[in-house]
């Protein structure tokens, strides 16, 4: 759930400082923009240049720089984080930052940060069992701010006891996970899918459609941004999800789609069919390469078991099943007896007579009907803006009905 958040280290004077930078790395790696703020004591125990070539940012130290006069402007620096992680955070600094005093860059940015507050106390033994530093732990989180408790080993001193900085991985972690539960989705599983379906003919040849799956990776990747633990089905192609944590199931045929959506349908939250599956496959699939003979050419075709009536069939009352129908001509009607016959929570419609609307486009326009028939048009929008109307209202049915 970091992927993509915008978050500021504070780094403050204590020997756990060397942990920062495996601390940075990670969360580098998990796709997240890191600016670092030392005080002016933590560059006695790593140094900016190592922090800021993990970081591939500038550290910033102190409010400005004399060699250029440039600002530092601590303000700015806490309307743009989306998080602020202070670790190793020093008996000192904790306590600055429970009397509110603002003697260094990282002090003042945590006065004027307006996002979650992460402290993670490193000092010893001795400092951490002190009433001060209960007091000024106790007045952090009453201001909201969340504490990282400390773990139990060798301390700098040769102590052995509590107040060892919590290791980089334990600290990832626990922010990933707190961020996740208060997310709307948080436990919540979903099951997209998306693309084409390719229905083999021979060895080289196929049936399928042109689908890029834009649409149902913008879905996931909305859910995801939501918390929600979502599996996607998909069909060929050449789109990726932005979210590493998405379950991706890669399939070929109508078959395949089925099966994988049945494994996964019966504990899921919600199922948003976005797949273009074929409607009919080959009877029989040549085992060699079919040769040009004759002038005519024929192909039996049967139908595919229609997915997302046989989930419409399974569906329990807690669950939100919704379909798309992409039409040419009696848009409504063809949307309202599709929503109807398959026992779907909504549908959505588009039209191929809609420019800017359809397949292998950026943009799409849909209009939703739910099962009372009340119908909501969208303007044409991005499909990544489409995803969020979308996600908007399966979120809004899946609490209804839980």
């Amino acid at each position: 759930m970091l992927e993509g958040k915008k978050i500021i280290i504070g780094v403050c004077g204590s020997i756990a400082a060397y942990k920062s930078a495996t601390l940075i790395r990670l969360l580098v790696k998990a796709g997240a923009t890191v600016q670092v703020v030392m005080t002016p004591d933590a560059t006695n125990f790593i140094t900016p240049l190592t922090l800021s070539t993990l970081s591939k940012r500038p550290v910033l130290v102190n409010y400005f720089t004399p060699e250029t006069g440039e600002w530092n402007n601590h303000v700015e620096l806490g309307l743009w984080a989306d998080l602020l992680i202070i670790a190793p955070a020093s008996a000192n600094t904790l306590a600055k930052m429970a009397g509110g005093l603002s003697d260094n860059l990282l002090t003042a940015v945590y006065l004027s940060a307006k996002c979650p507050v992460y402290f993670a106390p490193a000092m010893d033994l001795d400092m951490w069992k002190h009433d001060a530093t209960r007091q000024n732990i106790a007045q952090l989180q009453s201001y909201n701010n969340i504490l990282i408790k400390p773990g139990t080993g060798e301390l700098a001193s040769g102590l052995h006891g509590e107040g060892r900085m919590a290791e980089p991985e334990e600290i990832v972690q626990f922010i990933d996970d707190d961020v996740k539960s208060k997310l709307p989705l948080a436990g919540k599983k979903i099951l997209v899918t998306a693309g084409p379906t390719y229905e083999a003919i021979d060895p080289v040849r196929f049936i399928g459609n042109h689908s890029s799956g834009k649409m149902g990776f913008a879905i996931a990747d909305r859910f995801a941004s939501l918390g929600a633990d979502v599996t996607l089905v998909t069909g060929p192609t050449a789109e990726k999800s932005i979210y590493r944590q998405i379950k991706r199931i890669d399939i070929t045929s109508a078959a395949e789609m089925l099966d994988a959506c049945l494994r996964y349908y019966t504990d899921s939250n919600a199922c948003v069919m976005c797949a273009a599956v074929a409607d009919y496959t080959p009877v029989r699939v040549a085992t060699q390469k079919i040769k040009k003979h004759d002038n005519d050419f024929h192909i039996d075709l049967k139908k595919t078991v229609d997915i997302l009536k046989t989930l419409g069939q399974q569906k329990t009352n807690n669950q939100v099943l919704v379909g798309f129908a992409l039409e040419t001509n009696d848009e409504e009607k063809n949307a309202i007896e599709k929503l109807q016959k398959k026992n779907l929570d909504f549908i959505v419609l588009n039209s191929l007579n809609d420019k800017g609307a359809g397949f292998k486009t950026d943009t799409n326009k849909i209009t939703i009907i739910d099962g009372k028939l009340y119908k909501t048009t969208f303007d044409l929008k991005d499909k990544d803006q489409v995803a969020v109307d979308i996600c908007n209202k399966v979120t809004e049915l899946i609490n209804a009905k839980n």
